[in-house]
């Protein structure tokens, strides 16, 4: 069979999707109900429900009992902004809402058709948008094969798909959160390119309408995908000569392109209704802000989510473009991905909420794949290319393991810092003393150089009570030198102890604060992590370093929460370095 390793690659893509898919569903023991339409994701899917199911997408007011029972808005029902007319608008445009339709209408079949009621939100509905994106995504890799095979050997396009796919956070969000906007776009990249593709080759009315039509359909799914636009208007343009017979071709061509612009409209078509009937009018601001003058790199190179940090894979992506400097789509690539990037950076809230690395780049990856593709070619002749594929294969092998950690929160969606990804890194068994780098910044290394000596344990089990917003003090102890040392000299603490709650360990910490001489130094560390179990006895550890001139202090222990507690601590051990 012609092109087999892109094929091989495109099988190997759909079934780890698939694998990572189930491995975060209730069809693997021990893990919750599968809940796609949550958050960000019930912003582009609550047009169905309301309009088709409820036919109500002003007042909702089936929302609050559909909350209730399957717990949809996270809390406070941003998803719906409430008009100065007493008219609720949604937050999120709709294109992924028409992309789901056809998931959407196949789950209302089988709810009518089985005991699951058909309300929008009933297992039917969770499980066939959870697959049914993963099947969209493989058709799109199919597609995007064809597109890479016009330019690149098939050994290059297999490795191309496999980097894109497996190297990146697209698996993350084309298989576990796959109800948000990322994957619903992904393959209108992928058409894009291909019907630019076509139609460059051979003009035609329907790549015209196609392509015309997908930068509509992209544009109100998320706004700025209308920079989608640059890749059909300059491909082709990648020299002098080759841009003045592309420009001629669409001369020849315009009553097409004018048909394109008509199509685009089209797209854009149902939005405009929407608000026109929630709002009165055809244009609505959903809030959007931008900071343009003054973008934030960190989305690239912070620790917390950087793009390049915790999918560096990426930068090839990027060093690629370097190398496509004969192919006809340099330009279109080149300026789409650089204003693509710089309009993601320059978003106001730079974290993109929860996520694996730079969420918000996930749907352009086709794009990004033409330039990888290329430096990937010209890798193919230097005598070090065996360097360079094992460089992409420890990138894919690292990928497959950190979405794993992902989708523990060993890797967190939005607290990440340098010093916990260190201690975290291809670390499949962290500690509580690694858990607490989440919140806190002093580690001790190496143990073993220093004299431990044992504080004196001040009690064996402490039962801790507070009110919500309160605080409950369960430890004091002195902290005296137990060796003659230069008053100047520091020293490490080490807390450990086990500590058991019967409720929801969120947003509960335990705080040491070391006190002497009139000062004080303070830490924190939380109490939910991702090795800890609600109504469990967990154990937790931690590290101060105490500064000389603090010799002598004492250690205070301490508990709080935003919510009531009641529980026990036990196997309290203060441990000193010096």
């Amino acid at each position: 069979m012609k092109h087999i390793l892109s094929l091989i690659a495109c099988i190997a893509v759909l079934l780890t999707m698939v694998q990572y898919r189930v491995m975060n569903s209730d069809l693997q023991a021990g893990q919750p109900a599968l809940k796609v339409t949550v958050w960000d994701a019930f912003g582009y899917y609550v047009y169905l429900p309301s309009i088709l199911i409820y036919h109500d997408c002003t007042e909702l007011r089936w929302l609050d009992s559909v909350d209730r029972k399957y717990a949809v808005t996270g809390g406070d029902g941003y998803q719906a902004q409430k008009t100065e007319h007493g008219r609720y608008v949604f937050k999120y445009l709709g294109g992924v809402a028409l992309l789901e339709l056809p998931l959407f209408l196949t789950a209302h079949f089988i709810a009518l058709h089985s005991h699951y009621p058909a309300d929008g939100f009933s297992p039917p509905y969770q499980y066939t948008l959870g697959f049914g994106i993963i099947m969209y995504c493989f058709f799109a890799i199919l597609l995007l094969r064809s597109v890479l095979l016009r330019h690149f050997t098939d050994l290059t396009s297999a490795l191309t798909i496999l980097v894109l796919c497996l190297a990146t956070n697209f698996l993350q969000y084309a298989a576990v959160d796959n109800g948000q906007s990322h994957a619903y776009i992904f393959p209108l990249y992928v058409l894009i390119m291909y019907t630019t593709l076509q139609w460059h080759r051979n003009p035609s009315l329907i790549y015209a309408l196609l392509t015309g039509y997908i930068i509509g359909l992209a544009t109100i799914s998320r706004p700025t995908e209308a920079i989608m636009l640059s890749i059909p208007l300059l491909w082709g343009t990648q020299s002098k000569e080759a841009a003045r017979a592309k420009w001629q071709q669409v001369k020849r061509h315009k009553t097409q392109v004018i048909w394109a612009a008509v199509a685009g409209l089209a797209g854009v078509l149902p939005q405009l209704i929407y608000w026109k009937f929630a709002t009165g009018h055809f244009i609505y601001d959903v809030g959007s802000k931008w900071e343009f003058l003054s973008p934030h790199f960190r989305v690239l190179f912070g620790w917390e989510k950087g793009w390049f940090i915790y999918t560096p894979v990426t930068l090839l992506f990027v060093g690629g473009m370097l190398f496509i400097r004969r192919f006809p789509f340099r330009k279109s690539v080149l300026w789409f991905c650089l204003l693509n990037i710089y309009i993601i950076i320059a978003w106001h809230d730079w974290r993109y909420g929860g996520s694996y690395s730079t969420r918000a780049l996930v749907q352009s990856y086709p794009v990004f794949a033409l330039p990888f593709a290329a430096i990937t070619e010209r890798m193919r002749e230097e005598k070090w290319r065996i360097v360079y594929y094992a460089l992409c294969i420890y990138f894919l092998l690292v990928n497959l393991f950190q979405t794993c950690q992902y989708d523990q929160t060993i890797l967190h969606f939005n607290d990440m810092n340098r010093l916990y990804y260190s201690r975290i890194y291809l670390n499949p068994h962290p500690t509580p003393e690694d858990m607490s780098m989440l919140d806190h910044d002093e580690f001790l290394d190496r143990e073993k150089d220093f004299k431990k000596t044992v504080v004196p344990r001040p009690l064996a089990t402490n039962k801790i009570h507070f009110v919500a917003g309160g605080a409950d003090t369960f430890a004091r102890i002195a902290i005296a030198p137990y060796t003659p040392m230069p008053d100047y000299s520091s020293f490490w603490l080490k807390i450990n102890c086990r500590l058991r709650a019967p409720q929801c360990l969120w947003q509960t910490y335990l705080n040491a604060s070391y006190q002497s001489r009139g000062q004080a130094k303070s830490c924190r560390v939380r109490l939910f992590t991702p090795i800890s179990k609600d109504t469990a006895i967990n154990s937790y550890a931690f590290y101060m370093h105490i500064p000389g001139s603090y010799r002598e202090g004492t250690l205070i222990l301490f508990l709080t929460s935003p919510f009531p507690f009641d529980g026990t601590v036990s196997d309290l051990q203060v441990e000193k370095f010096e």
